[in-house]
């Protein structure tokens, strides 16, 4: 009689394995969607790079989404007019609705907006303020009709994220080729460029300079800052460099999420007035 048993007793261990194989595929996480990094809610100027929330992996591009990290970005409206300034308005909204309020203070802002058209022209890097009821708003300006992409860039509660909307201007839209690459341009009568192969899935030091003689000032904490968009889906990565130049150069370091094209925009000051470098990268 015992011996009988055993068959039934096997049969019941090899279900039991098959089941809590298929349990962990089905729990296992999306892998094209990974956990955003912590961070302390204090005030931090260290070199990092944001992405999905943080940390430098490059393993994947933020701002694809307009709630992530258990936060969502409502927007009060998304339509504008071309060349007439008129307010954003938004709230930062917890996974229960809730106004969020507890930001941290990074590079200077408790909060970092980013806005680009899709064809990457029409870059703009702002900063606006909250009231005390989680409402924020800032001032904007959309040059050309099109359709823009906003990235709210911060870190509350205790956890970095990146959310982005769209905003829509009304109108013809004449998209703009993305320039060829190269590791050269000119912006304001300076002459600005980079060295260094980024590469995907580890960060590689690229070295930003600023010609001629060019006495760069800390601008929001740092001698510079670097935002990187993957062209087709926007795809962001928002860099901030080493504490202190290197060799008269600004120093980040930069992984990309994927093969592609990107836009870089360089953000630089020299006596009080920020200037914005664009150059495009191949990986």
């Amino acid at each position: 009689m015992r011996n009988s048993r055993i068959p039934f007793i096997v049969a019941g261990l090899v279900i039991a394995l098959i089941g809590g194989f298929g349990l962990g595929r089905l729990t296992g996480g999306d892998t094209a969607r990974p956990t955003a990094a912590v961070a302390a809610p204090t005030t931090t100027t260290s070199a990092h790079t944001h992405s999905t929330g943080g940390g430098g992996s490059g393993a994947a591009a933020g701002g694809l989404e307009i709630s992530a990290s258990g936060f969502s970005l409502v927007p009060e409206a998304t339509t504008f007019t071309a060349g007439k300034r008129a307010e954003l308005a938004f709230q930062i909204v917890d996974s229960g609705r809730r106004p969020v309020t507890n930001f941290a203070i990074v590079h200077e802002k408790p909060l970092h907006m980013i806005v680009v058209r899709r064809d990457l022209t029409g870059y703009q890097h702002v900063h606006p303020t909250m009231a005390p009821d989680g409402r924020w708003s800032v001032p904007l300006t959309l040059g050309e009709p099109g359709v823009w992409r906003a990235y709210a860039d911060f870190t509350a509660n205790g956890t970095a994220a990146t959310l982005g909307t769209d905003l829509v201007v009304r109108g013809d839209y004449a998209p703009r080729a993305l320039p060829p690459a190269a590791s050269t341009t000119t912006v304001d009568g300076f002459t600005v460029s980079y060295q260094g192969t980024p590469r995907t899935g580890s960060t590689q030091p690229m070295l930003f300079t600023v010609a001629p003689g060019a006495r760069l000032e800390r601008y929001l904490g740092a001698f510079g800052h670097l935002v990187v968009l993957r062209e087709g889906d926007l795809g962001y990565v928002h860099v901030h460099p080493e504490p202190e130049l290197v060799g008269g150069a600004v120093k980040f370091w930069l992984a990309v999420p994927s093969p592609g094209r990107y836009r870089m925009y360089f953000d630089f000051q020299v006596a009080g007035k920020v200037h914005t470098a664009e150059l495009t990268m191949v990986v």
